[in-house]
């Protein structure tokens, strides 16, 4: 059957095929009666509003008869379609949406406070759904097929979005949207209760005092949403260079750089990958660098730079302890196309490392700092930590949450001093380990 006759003759459908089938037939409908040529001279704003009107006398003249609520859903429906991402847009307007996940045509799922829940959604077919990724794909130049089946994109507004198609996806076209984080400060983090008064006195003082500190935590646990936290305690007036797959940071200081990673173009050339930047960046006289994740031989690269005058750096790492990040910290440095010792290598973690902070993410979906950690080895030993303080969890209660304590232990003599020598202060619930009980602290060798 034609477009037109389908259009003149609907079949009648139930529940989502209805109402996707009506979206389908209006969105003809809009598309005989508007001049593409006039559409595409209007900003964004203007088409939006343009169809909107052209497609309110369309349902007026023609039908069907539909409440207030529905004809505007219905409109915004078709509108979506033509212009946006159709059943994705509302989601991506809604702030309390982290995270939208895509399996197939049938199955829409959505993270909302760190729980997911499957939507009553879907599209209305696999076809559907890959001019929606094809979409997205194009906003940044890029295009997945069977010869690149998988991809990572950006959306305009920041989203990370990521791409995996038959043969190599099962399930049909899957796709997963990453909301921009917003940007949360230490105080704010305080009242979600991913940390305390005490332990936000001691980061801003340790990254004031030009500490370098790397966030440590599995997927989804906050690393990015807690770089960016420290990242506003840098004093203004130093020059800081942001280094993203995605730029993400959300910087106010007067100076600050940004670099990103760039992919490679349809034809495979033209790939800037993060140690790249690394690289570079210390041609350019910073004074802090920020790597948004080491995930490969640019650790080598940053572990350098914070051992040789870039005091002061943050990173992020993907590591389930503070123990498991310098063991990762170690094995990406091997990465590298550099073949060097791994002896060698524990001196340059040794020497650079000196803060591990670890995030947890829990079953009741909060996301915490479970424990800040000092790299007490040095040279070639083997790694040990002194932690300075700990999130005790308790079991799951009955409203569903997970509660605990923050415990805090005493601060290594030096770090005590040197925060001393740079007029830092901490709360005095740390206190400053004496050597015998500093040796009684320590982890033994990993």
């Amino acid at each position: 059957m034609s477009l037109k006759a389908r259009i003149s003759n609907p079949e009648p459908q139930s529940g989502h095929n209805e109402e996707n089938h009506l979206v389908g037939v209006y969105r003809a409908k809009l598309l005989e009666e508007i001049d593409l040529a006039e559409m595409s001279a209007l900003a964004l704003a203007d088409r939006r509003i343009r169809l909107e009107r052209v497609l309110g006398h369309i349902i007026s003249r023609e039908g069907p008869v539909l409440s207030t609520h529905e004809r505007s859903a219905l409109i915004r429906r078709v509108v979506d379609e033509a212009l946006g991402l159709g059943i994705l847009e509302p989601l991506l307007e809604d702030a309390s949406i982290s995270e939208i996940m895509v399996n197939g045509p049938d199955q829409v799922f959505v993270e909302r406070g760190g729980r997911l829940e499957q939507l009553p959604m879907r599209f209305s077919s696999p076809e559907q759904l890959m001019q929606t990724i094809e979409r997205i794909v194009s906003t940044v130049n890029r295009r997945v097929d069977e010869a690149n089946p998988m991809v990572d994109a950006r959306l305009p507004s920041g989203e990370r979005v990521n791409v995996i198609i038959p043969p190599l996806s099962l399930s049909g076209p899957i796709l997963t949207i990453r909301r921009f984080p917003r940007a949360f400060t230490l105080q704010e983090m305080i009242n979600l209760g991913s940390l305390d008064e005490h332990m936000m006195m001691l980061l801003t003082s340790l990254v004031r005092a030009k500490f370098n500190i790397i966030v440590s935590g599995a997927t989804g646990t906050g690393k990015t949403t807690l770089l960016n936290a420290l990242s506003g305690l840098i004093p203004d007036g130093e020059r800081i260079i942001t280094i993203e797959d995605s730029a993400e940071l959300q910087l106010q200081q007067s100076h600050v750089i940004t670099l990103e990673s760039r992919p490679p173009n349809v034809e495979g050339k033209g790939r800037i990958t993060i140690r790249d930047l690394v690289r570079n960046s210390l041609r350019m006289r910073p004074d802090r660098i920020i790597v948004g994740e080491v995930r490969g031989g640019e650790t080598l690269d940053m572990l350098q730079a914070m051992s040789t005058g870039h005091d002061g750096s943050l990173a992020t790492v993907h590591a389930n302890s503070a123990e498991d990040a310098l063991m990762r910290l170690q094995t990406l440095a091997s990465m590298s196309e550099v073949e060097i010792p791994f002896v060698a290598i524990k001196d340059q973690i040794n020497s650079a490392v000196e803060v591990i902070v670890q995030l947890t993410r829990f079953a009741d979906g909060a996301r915490r700092i479970t424990e800040i950690a000092i790299v007490d080895s040095h040279g070639r030993e083997e790694y040990r930590m002194s932690t300075v303080c700990r999130f005790h969890a308790q079991p799951m209660s009955g409203d569903g949450r997970i509660h605990g304590k923050f415990e805090y232990y005493p601060l290594p003599r030096r770090i005590a001093d040197r925060l001393y020598m740079r007029n830092e202060s901490v709360s005095p619930v740390f206190g400053v380990a004496d050597e015998e009980t500093q040796l009684l602290r320590r982890s033994a060798p990993l």
